[in-house]
């Protein structure tokens, strides 16, 4: 990998970082709002936003909900599923009054079939151009198109996750940070490389190479603030905390595989720009 030695360069400048303490305060996340009244799944809990985003559609609906819209489901189209609600009716006595009353309680979730915005076709919907802007100015993000996956947002706010990485298919960001961005980047070329761990869950190994390599990723990109040199310290150190390991030693043990994952994102990102650069003057030749 040509970008090999930068990445190690610049991943050497990070430890050291750790090693000397002196790290700014964590940058406080600015979550992604999906306000826009005009796509239906803005509604929606953040955790079926994800899930629509993590299958790569920026919109999704039932199929009659397409139809009220003057959109129809493209043949061969398959639903995927997010969760609603079961709830029901049950008898409560008021503790203080004695009167009686009932409530709704939920009781569990059931799965109900959508179709992403790109699986349909007929009138154009608004567009959410404040997220749609965002997507395109993220550094880097034609790699994302070259490697096949889709880049997505969905209501961070209240939401477990920051962002996420689903394996092969696309990423999901619910903040407006940089470092998120470059940490679920890594993790799909970790993937790429074949070296992430596959095991369910946030493996620490995983965590830490896609943290560690997002901060050396933009530091090589000459965005330190972005790095968030004092963010990446507090993620690792609390995944280390968990797995009892030190967590200097831990960035360490997993460097080679870090700079890797680095060298990956920025190999691709030079062959596209050479292949930009080929393309005109091979047409001006062919004519």
């Amino acid at each position: 990998m040509k970008f090999y030695g930068k990445a190690e360069e610049s991943a050497s400048r990070v430890v050291s970082a750790f090693k000397s303490g002196e790290l700014p305060k964590a940058l406080a996340p600015i979550f992604i709002k999906r306000s826009d009244s005009a796509c239906h799944c803005r509604a929606w809990s953040w955790s079926n936003q994800l899930i629509t985003a993590l299958h790569g559609y920026s919109d999704a609906r039932g199929f009659r909900q397409w139809e009220q819209v003057e959109r129809h489901v493209k043949k061969g189209e398959k639903a995927f599923y997010i969760l609603a609600p079961c709830a029901r009716k049950i008898a409560e006595r008021d503790s203080d009054t004695g009167d009686d009353g009932e409530r709704m309680a939920i009781y569990g979730f059931r799965g109900v079939p959508v179709f992403g915005l790109e699986q349909t076709d007929g009138e154009p919907l608004p567009e959410d151009l404040e997220n749609k802007r965002f997507i395109d100015g993220l550094p880097l993000v034609s790699v994302a198109s070259e490697w096949g996956l889709s880049v997505e947002t969905y209501s961070g706010e209240g939401s477990r996750y920051l962002g996420y990485y689903r394996h092969g298919q696309g990423v999901a960001l619910g903040v407006k940070n940089a470092a998120t961005w470059a940490h679920e980047l890594c993790h799909a070329a970790d993937d790429r490389n074949g070296t992430m761990t596959k095991a369910h869950g946030q493996q620490l190994d995983n965590e830490v190479v896609a943290e560690l390599g997002g901060a050396v990723l933009l530091t090589i990109l000459g965005d330190t603030t972005g790095a968030d040199y004092g963010g990446c310290w507090e993620y690792i150190q609390r995944y280390a905390s968990k797995h009892n390991v030190q967590t200097i030693s831990v960035c360490e043990k997993l460097l080679k595989r870090t700079c890797e994952a680095v060298a990956l994102i920025l190999d691709t990102a030079d062959e596209l720009a050479s292949q930009a650069v080929t393309t005109p003057a091979e047409s001006e030749c062919a004519a």
